[in-house]
């Protein structure tokens, strides 16, 4: 009886949390939505297997997260020797009334940062997790995570340029 409560409970999480770590991948990922995929599976297989101790956890939600970012960047280590991305975005939808074109722009300049850059900027701007929140996601100090984002900010401005006040006033 016990299992199959702790089973419809992970459900219930997992129902509702897949759709925001699928969010989070896409932008770890640059867009791979294959790849996001595969990190969120493997997220909710990881949540799975500690579902039991998981009432030690204060907030779960925020645990998953930080599995999705270590899972992240312990598979782009393994992949830096294996794979390597292809040049162009696959076709996806966007959501309604967003603007494609800036949104590939982004895609495009976030998958030139290295992975930890990656993981900082969606961390901090697309999670809104404090500096802390983030450190303890990346397993780094506080003083990393503000030098990590203040050169991936750089990094991305300069790869930017001008490009997002067009897209603004276009």
């Amino acid at each position: 009886m016990r299992g199959m409560r702790r089973d419809a409970e992970y459900l219930e999480f997992a129902t509702v949390r897949s759709g925001h770590l699928y969010r989070s991948a896409c932008l770890l990922t640059s867009g791979d939505t294959h790849f996001a995929e595969d990190l969120t599976q493997e997220t909710l297989g990881r949540m799975y297997a500690l579902w039991g101790r998981i009432s030690r956890i204060d907030n779960p939600a925020a645990y998953a997260q930080t599995v999705l970012v270590r899972t992240f960047l312990s598979q782009q280590r393994r992949r830096a020797a294996s794979e390597r991305p292809v040049g162009e975005l696959p076709d996806g939808a966007g959501p309604p009334g967003g603007d494609p074109e800036l949104r590939l722009t982004l895609l495009e300049a976030l998958g030139r940062l290295a992975p930890k850059d990656r993981a900082v900027i969606v961390l901090r701007y697309w999670e809104d997790c404090s500096i802390e929140e983030t450190a303890n996601a990346m397993n780094v100090s506080s003083a990393a995570v503000r030098t990590r984002t203040t050169r991936a900010l750089a990094k991305l401005r300069e790869q930017l340029g001008g490009s997002l006040v067009a897209f603004a006033s276009g």
